[in-house]
């Protein structure tokens, strides 16, 4: 059961995507998660997950660019994954693409900076912030090449070598709640709580919510009886080859040991390739 829009988190997807799209909120998000100062930014509402069209686009990213035409990629994730570096690698690569108009040089790629913000620790070092840019091995000299990934975790554990701000904001991702403001008494944190409460009041904002969710359950169902429709013929096939084999008074024991199954599954090569995880 889907949680009540009242009720989220800054850490739930939609919710992130809702909060920085508006413009004042993406830059003291991003300003505090990176620690640097940012002249403006422009928001393009086209990328994020509220108007997109193709669920498989639907990765939750937030665009941004700031006046000196810097580029920005955050994106929510609560689901830990090894793939985290190389979507980061994707994402920048998306980004460069799009940046260049036909006949420009490379000359012209801006800076970009691609921000996962996890709720787990993404490299299992205890740091609230990882920081990674381009350098040489040999002699240790940065590429300059403008590309940034950074990676923040709310299960950090360096609170003395990160600023307080940090730290107030990551935790408030996963505790959303008046009491926490409170407690931090952090103006960023409270700027962004007036920004969430007010769209928590707002029945547009709900409904979305509602709709959000809606598609995501049709996807989420879709899904399982296509799995379904692929876990027949699977079984379908392997029967086949039993029988054709001479080994069709085995077939009974497919459906009450499970090892069986996945031996034979394995004998006749009709494993499942597309069980590992496949989002972009």
């Amino acid at each position: 059961m889907a949680t009540r829009f009242q009720d989220l988190n800054l850490s739930n997807y939609f919710l992130f995507a809702a909060v920085a799209e508006n413009e004042e909120t993406s830059q003291l998000l991003l300003e505090t998660l990176l620690g640097i100062k940012i002249s403006g930014v422009k928001v393009s509402v086209e990328h994020s997950l509220l108007y997109s069209s193709d669920f498989r686009s639907v990765r939750l990213d937030v665009y941004v660019s700031d006046t000196v035409e810097v580029h920005y990629n955050m994106e929510m994730e609560n689901s830990e994954r090894t793939s985290l570096p190389q979507r980061s690698r994707y994402h920048q690569a998306e980004m460069d693409v799009t940046a260049l108009k036909p006949g420009e040089s490379f000359a012209e790629l801006k800076p970009v900076y691609v921000v996962f913000i996890c709720t787990f620790d993404p490299f299992g070092r205890g740091r609230y912030r990882y920081t990674f840019t381009n350098r040489c091995e040999e002699e240790d000299f940065p590429l300059g090449d403008g590309a940034a990934r950074v990676f923040l975790s709310t299960k950090g554990m360096n609170e003395s070598e990160v600023p307080k701000e940090l730290v107030n904001l990551l935790h408030y991702m996963e505790n959303s709640t008046d009491a926490y403001v409170s407690e931090v008494d952090d103006p960023t944190v409270r700027k962004l709580h007036e920004r969430i409460r007010e769209l928590k009041r707002s029945r547009e904002w709900e409904a979305r919510y509602m709709q959000f969710e809606e598609l995501l359950r049709e996807r989420e169902r879709e899904g399982l009886e296509q799995g379904r429709a692929e876990e027949r013929n699977r079984i379908l096939a392997l029967t086949a080859a039993m029988a054709a084999a001479g080994e069709a008074e085995q077939i009974a024991r497919l459906n009450s040991d499970p090892a069986f199954l996945e031996e034979m599954l394995a004998k006749y090569r009709l494993q499942d390739a597309d069980a590992g995880d496949t989002r972009a």
